[in-house]
């Protein structure tokens, strides 16, 4: 019997308005792995996100995990939208905002225990940001806040994370922090998505590349495809004028 590999992607499309934001998009990677997702604006880059999750309707396609489709294990997966995209006027406090990564396995009606508490505290102090637990969110700064979704996604020990161009207006300090945090996930065996738009730290942070311009430009190890012929076809931008390349 054919092994399966953990995470496959078979010919999705989606589209918005009549008007194709992806076209049959496939490939397949394991567990242990960081992917970034490149590509320009409007690419369908959060949408293949949103699309893996259910957030956005599917024309065609699917996204299996170990054979089984996606959706039947939403409650190991997290997932970081855009902070644009997040309400911080909510009245909400920090070890709120945590402790609502555990609703997906616990409830969002049950009542939250001591030991849940803990829980959230811990995730806080591995973000730096236990001082911060009973501060309003949209108190925070934009690094600060992103720290606090991270403390959220880590309490519910995800197997696979979806990240949404999580480095966007946060701090130098704040983004190692979580891109080590990243990779300590990696090698407990976790699978991590990152839309990212900083092409400079591509080879730093990845292990694999997925490169999008609506279709599929190109998947694979950085090291094979972050290349001057696959960014001057994504981009539409000839690279190799750029001095020095990719």
């Amino acid at each position: 019997m054919e092994a399966f590999i953990m995470f496959e992607v078979k010919d999705l499309s989606v589209s918005y308005h009549n008007k194709t934001v992806l076209n049959k998009l496939s490939f397949k990677v394991d567990n242990s792995n960081i992917v970034g997702i490149i590509g320009p604006n409007g690419a369908g880059k959060s949408t293949f996100i949103k699309s893996a999750l259910d957030l956005v309707e599917k024309d065609s396609g699917e996204v299996l995990y170990n054979g089984a489709s996606l959706l039947k294990i939403l409650e190991d997966i997290a997932y970081l939208p855009q902070r644009s995209q997040i309400d911080w006027d909510f009245p909400i406090r920090v070890i709120d905002v945590v402790l609502m990564g555990l609703y997906p396995k616990i409830g969002i009606m049950k009542r939250i225990k001591k030991e849940h508490v803990a829980l959230a505290e811990e995730q806080l102090r591995r973000v730096g940001m236990i001082q911060f637990k009973d501060r309003q969110i949209g108190k925070l700064s934009g690094g600060q806040q992103q720290r606090v979704f991270m403390a959220r996604a880590l309490i519910q020990d995800p197997q696979i994370l979806f990240l949404d161009e999580p480095f966007v207006g946060i701090d130098i300090t704040t983004e190692d922090l979580l891109i080590n945090i990243l990779k300590d996930l990696k090698t407990e065996g976790k699978l991590v998505f990152i839309v990212h738009h900083d092409l400079s730290k591509v080879e730093e942070y990845f292990d694999k590349l997925l490169i999008l311009d609506r279709d599929l430009v190109d998947f694979g190890e950085v090291n094979d495809v972050f290349n001057e012929v696959n960014l001057s076809r994504a981009y539409n931008i000839d690279f190799s004028q750029l001095g020095g390349g990719a």
